[in-house]
């Protein structure tokens, strides 16, 4: 990672250097018209230069249509995208785009006025709206706009980029014409009142109208899924979908049909809002030997630790070690999973682990994790799975594992990741791709916070373990590169005997959770916001924390739950 720039001398440059106007929506006359070409990207970087070969374009995420600008600054770059458009002397232009991520720009130079950028701060993982106005020069007939992001930041996507106002002569993108009708239909994941839809992007589509037994029930945009709830039990349904654009609504899609359950509560409870994870030892070394009902109550997601390899490569098996748990037998084991469930609590299988052999590299090993998982699920009540690859993951098919796996199982799906600290150092990493790439349907990353040495901070300073600068500084990568706050938990052993380095007293622990969350107990490292929404934080392992009189979970559990 590089090491980002003081943000004194950014809010100068802004202010001094670029005269930073505030966020203005201007509004377009009726003649106006978008004098930006290639504004969506879906045509690659055709009238676009990025500096240094910053920038390239990509199928997610996207606003809208099928691709977007991704741009990815450097140390020494800022990942500057322009293009020179051909503009109206003495007239005023309406410059916006749609963007995700940090320290995201937007500008005119070259006006022949005054200059104008417009910036957004904060990088939430949602797209966001910059837009400015500019006035050109009487003699103005080029103006050159363009958007960059920050030094040493994690890249920046941008999309629906547009400059509106009298027409200078250069040409304009045709209009839209009407989108085609979606490919890949496909519904599962059915419960007693809903039913998960989800279909291929169409190029050109601004959004997407989905049809139940021919009504129109739901419009979707920026996305390429749904749930249509409000359903019957036990009753079969049709759905279509189609495409519109301002140019209007194209053909549906064929349908297909979807049987919703017997009906009854949803099987999965729902996490709260801040839960403590706590990783269940399916063998005995040294620590307590626990039975999933012996799991304090403080534990809101129990992980079964852990998932079986077999010959299919991708594929999983849970073999319970009712020999070394003192002959618990797997109709106890799924009583008490049972029973954790209608107390509200997740018990979820986990995959990999120090020694896990699970290798996911086409999309046959892909769709074997997904239908082995949730045959698992099925048999043993489990909630979800935990993905604890510790050896490395592909990104394209773990992704394709997971969204298989959650249109099988639905919107109840638990889906949790603990990668390594060097595993969430930048968002080029294969893990943290994956995570953003399933942001939509993922319950929480509880990095661990041990076994690593020291690592780098989202302030580009070295840290180490054992302090709450080292739990901070790190989690604030995860927070400003992509994740919500909601996602991020804080992984630690619950005692010496838990991991090799990296312990820390809970009291450290709960420090970090109220700099992160609050703004206090922080070390000599603050993040520029707080988090309320933090999830919360995770232990490896249930069993160790038992064997030291539960003080980890007793100390740090009630600190998660009272988080804002």
């Amino acid at each position: 990672m590089n090491r980002i720039r003081s943000l004194s001398l950014l809010s100068a440059a802004v202010l001094t250097a670029t005269g930073l106007t505030a966020l203005a929506a201007g509004t377009a006359r009726a003649a106006d018209v978008n004098v930006a070409r290639n504004g969506g990207y879906e045509n690659g970087l055709a009238n676009w230069t990025c500096s240094a070969g910053s920038g390239t374009t990509v199928s997610s995420p996207v606003h809208t249509g099928t691709a977007a600008l991704k741009a990815t600054p450097s140390g020494q770059d800022n990942a500057r995208c322009a293009q020179t458009v051909t503009v109206k002397p003495g007239s005023t232009y309406t410059l916006s785009t749609w963007v995700q991520g940090s320290y995201v720009y937007l500008g005119a130079t070259g006006t022949g006025t005054s200059d104008v950028s417009t910036w957004t701060p904060g990088g939430t993982g949602a797209w966001q709206k910059l837009s400015t106005t500019f006035t050109t020069g009487a003699n103005t007939t080029q103006v050159t706009v363009y958007t960059h992001g920050w030094y040493g930041q994690p890249a920046y996507f941008a999309d629906e980029f547009s400059v509106f106002g009298p027409d200078g002569g250069g040409g304009t993108d045709p209009g839209p014409s009407v989108p085609g009708a979606p490919g890949g239909l496909a519904a599962g994941g059915p419960t007693a009142s809903s039913v998960n839809l989800t279909w291929n992007a169409v190029a050109g589509a601004a959004g997407y109208h989905v049809y139940q037994d021919g009504q129109r029930v739901k419009t979707v945009t920026g996305a390429t899924g749904t749930t249509v709830t409000g359903l019957a039990a036990s009753t079969t349904y049709s759905f279509a979908v189609s495409a519109y654009n301002a140019a209007g609504e194209g053909p549906k899609s064929p349908a297909v049909s979807a049987t919703t359950t017997s009906g009854g509560t949803n099987p999965n409870p729902s996490v709260p809002k801040h839960a403590l994870t706590g990783y269940w030892q399916n063998f005995n070394n040294g620590a307590t030997v626990q039975r999933i009902s012996d799991v304090s109550a403080q534990y809101d997601i129990i992980a079964v630790s852990f998932a079986d390899a077999t010959a299919t490569p991708g594929a999983i098996a849970f073999n319970l070690d009712s020999a070394g748990l003192g002959g618990y037998t797997a109709a106890q084991f799924k009583a008490d999973i049972a029973a954790k469930k209608a107390a509200g609590k997740s018990v979820i299988l986990s995959v990999g682990g120090e020694k896990g052999t699970i290798t996911v590299n086409d999309s046959a090993s892909a769709n074997a994790l997904a239908d082995s998982a949730y045959a698992l699920m099925q048999e043993y009540g489990f909630s979800g799975i935990d993905i604890d690859l510790e050896n490395g993951l592909n990104a394209t098919y773990m992704t394709q594992a997971l969204r298989s796996l959650s249109q099988k199982a639905g919107p109840g799906l638990v889906l949790t990741m603990a990668p390594q600290t060097i595993d969430m150092q930048s968002t080029s990493n294969a893990y943290f791709r994956t995570a953003l790439n399933v942001k939509d349907i993922l319950t929480v990353v509880n990095m661990q916070y041990y076994n690593s040495g020291a690592m780098l901070g989202c302030d580009g300073k070295v840290y180490s373990q054992g302090s709450v600068d080292f739990l901070t500084a790190l989690a604030c990568i995860q927070l400003e590169g992509g994740l919500d706050a909601s996602q991020v938990g804080l992984g630690l052993p619950a005692s010496t005997s838990g991991a090799g380095s990296g312990y820390v007293s809970p009291t450290v622990v709960n420090n970090a959770l109220d700099c992160l969350a609050r703004g206090t107990n922080c070390g000599s490292f603050k993040p520029s916001k707080t988090y309320p929404g933090l999830r919360g934080a995770m232990t490896w392992s249930t069993n160790w924390d038992a064997k030291a009189g539960s003080a980890w979970s007793n100390a740090v559990g009630p600190k998660v739950h009272a988080l804002p």
